[in-house]
């Protein structure tokens, strides 16, 4: 049960940065289509637009804390550990 909860913390940690990506694009850079998120490739932000879309992760750590569920909030540092890194990498 250890590796299931880690993995699926692991997931909520990337599906929370996916969405916080996707919610910056949408409300503050007025992307609505995959060429914008081409164009923000092309210019070089996407490292930017990731590490903006890690923020969801505090709050997915912070509330996996409350419910006591310590080895889905390492996931989710794990998660946002991979993204720093392909944060360098991009």
């Amino acid at each position: 049960m250890n590796k299931k909860d880690l993995f699926i913390g692991f997931l909520i940690g990337i599906i929370a940065a996916t969405l916080g990506c996707g919610l910056f694009l949408y409300f503050f850079a007025d992307a609505r289509s995959l060429e914008d998120v081409k164009i923000v490739r092309a210019q070089g932000l996407m490292g930017k637009l990731i590490t903006l879309g890690a923020i969801f992760n505090l709050i997915a750590f912070f509330i996996l804390l409350r419910l006591e569920k310590e080895l889905m909030a390492r996931g989710v540092i794990l998660a946002t550990i991979l993204l720093a890194i392909l944060t360098v990498i991009i």
